[in-house]
């Protein structure tokens, strides 16, 4: 008789279905969604200054992660009637209640990113999942 399998991580006290739990998870997660929050996190700003505060998103990424944000409740978008036409971006509470994890996981990339970048080298010359051992030329 098999025993029950043991549990363990958040997921354990997350619902039976928790579709809903992981795809909020993806979404805050995404690379631009916590690119876009850290740089909200400062006040409102329009269009153009987030994507130029975010290099290397695209036009048609930053309009997708806001559009999604707002979706979620996380960003709100004010349109004023002005010529020519103003539009921003702000944290609502809810999205403000992020920033604190967002500037944690960049924080944790900032102080790593060489650690990790010596181990991508590293894993580069030995492959991923095998040990890490001098190699040495056979004399033929």
């Amino acid at each position: 008789m098999a025993s029950a399998r043991q549990i363990s991580g958040p997921c354990q006290a997350w619902p039976e279905d928790s579709a809903f739990i992981r795809e909020v998870l993806d979404r805050i997660g995404d690379k631009w969604t916590v690119l876009t929050i850290g740089t909200l996190s400062a006040g409102p700003l329009r269009y153009s200054d987030v994507q130029a505060s975010i290099p290397g998103i695209s036009q048609r990424m930053l309009t997708q992660t806001l559009k999604r944000l707002e979706h979620d409740g996380l960003i709100t978008r004010t349109a004023y009637a002005e010529v020519p036409p103003r539009v921003e971006y702000e944290l609502t509470d809810l999205g403000r209640s992020l920033i604190d994890a967002v500037t944690a996981m960049a924080d944790w990339v900032a102080a790593h990113h060489s650690e990790i970048a010596s181990n991508r080298a590293a894993s580069e010359l030995t492959g991923v999942g095998r040990a890490k051992t001098a190699v040495s030329a056979s004399a033929g």
